[in-house]
């Protein structure tokens, strides 16, 4: 498996302490068991059910399986201490990826950028970040920038990659 993103461990402390956390498009759960360990109620969401069936057991995560770019918005209502998303870009959900943070909550999200073709996948621009993306995204949806990050990373592989982590105040 591969390793949590040093972005999402550098952001976690922030997350307020007992909350409950979404780690949407979670894939195998890297980030949910990161949460789980270190004492959080993890919801894990995505639409593979192959990925998501080994997070089932695993003590503090609840896996579900949704279609995040089907009809309904299946989250909808719903508000968490923390929300992370790591390489995974849906535009039309990321006013509601912002609206699912309570008051105090923390959004961690991490992912690939334009120029990122030159390094392998994804190579459509459709699933990459435009130049400051994440933080027009952050500021339309009521969040405050605690941390931006933008460019070049060598880890896991190398990517351009942009990051954020905000909070709803």
């Amino acid at each position: 498996m591969i390793a949590p993103s040093p972005w999402v461990v550098c952001h976690l402390p922030l997350v307020p302490a007992g909350g409950r956390v979404l780690d949407l498009a979670c894939g195998h759960g890297r980030h949910a068991r990161l949460f789980a360990t270190a004492g959080y109620a993890v919801v894990a969401v995505d639409r593979d059910f192959a990925a998501i069936s080994g997070l089932r057991g695993v003590p503090g995560v609840t896996a579900m399986q949704f279609d995040l770019e089907g009809g309904d918005w299946p989250l909808a209502g719903e508000r968490f201490a923390g929300v992370v998303v790591t390489n995974y870009l849906w535009r039309p959900r990321l006013a509601d990826i912002c609206a699912l943070l309570e008051s105090g909550g923390i959004l961690i999200y991490e992912t690939f950028m334009v120029g990122n073709e030159a390094y392998g996948k994804p190579a459509n621009p459709q699933y990459l970040l435009r130049p400051g993306e994440l933080r027009a995204v952050a500021k339309a949806g009521g969040l405050r920038e605690i941390a931006f990050a933008e460019g070049y990373s060598n880890s896991p592989k190398p990517a351009l990659r942009q990051a954020i982590c905000a909070v709803r105040e």
